[in-house]
């Protein structure tokens, strides 16, 4: 069953690297909430939305039919006033999520919001004064040199394993596949946090949702593309969700 005490939150989204960051943020930021993960709205089950507290709905990879799919969140958004709906939307979407998200229960995000930003709407919650992030509200940022002199930072290997990283893979599956031993992926992934001057994990997974991150490891190609990923989301979903599907 999923908790009768204590908050409860639904992350949503098709790209594991989204999950996986989000889900670390929340683990180290709101130790209070219990997380489960869907990959697309239709996954959600009533259970679910009885007991959530806040939804954060990644909407970024919604792009062969974004109305459509905004007009799915649109109809839940009324039935369901008692959730605090945190949507990440990328630049191309926004005038539909304005015209279909925005409600005084939602918050809109960029979908390359920073950890804090996340956060700081999710403990504000419904007294969050500006339903939308100054992040979304600005124009892209024009690529720096610094960005494209970062991009060589990293060695292949370090590289590869991020990739993998951010695709959902887990340090046992990537030793297998690259036929290496896991204290060599470990200590790979480590050195390529300190090139990139990461301290923790949740900065890793930030940094590979990041616009830059995810442009530099090729990840952009994540979207809908779920055969790529190779391993089933459900590893992820607590025991006490599993039970109560």
């Amino acid at each position: 069953m999923l908790p009768v005490n204590g908050k409860h939150g639904v992350i949503i989204s098709r790209i594991p690297v989204m999950q996986h960051g989000l889900g670390s943020v929340m683990t180290r930021h709101l130790p209070e909430f219990e997380v489960s993960y869907c990959r697309t709205l239709q996954e959600l089950t009533l259970l679910q939305l009885r007991c959530a507290d806040v939804i954060i709905a990644d909407v970024s990879g919604d792009y062969q039919n974004p109305r459509g799919a905004l007009e799915e969140y649109y109809d839940l958004l009324s039935q369901y006033k008692n959730i605090h709906w945190i949507f990440l939307v990328p630049r191309p979407l926004y005038s539909i999520a304005v015209e279909l998200l925005m409600r005084p229960e939602s918050t809109l995000l960029s979908d390359i919001e920073s950890v804090d930003g996340v956060i700081d709407a999710i403990r504000t919650g419904r007294n969050l004064t500006a339903r939308i992030s100054q992040t979304l509200l600005q124009s892209e940022p024009p690529v720096s040199e610094d960005e494209d002199a970062s991009f060589i930072v990293l060695t292949h290997s370090e590289r590869k394993v991020l990739r993998l990283l951010g695709k959902g893979w887990g340090i046992n599956q990537i030793a297998t596949l690259l036929k290496k031993s896991n204290k060599t992926i470990s200590a790979q992934k480590n050195s390529a946090m300190r090139r990139l001057s990461l301290r923790t994990n949740a900065d890793l997974y930030a940094w590979i949702s990041s616009a830059q991150g995810m442009r530099e490891l090729s990840l952009l190609s994540a979207y809908g593309e779920y055969e790529e990923w190779k391993r089933p989301l459900q590893q992820d979903i607590s025991p006490s969700l599993k039970t109560a599907q």
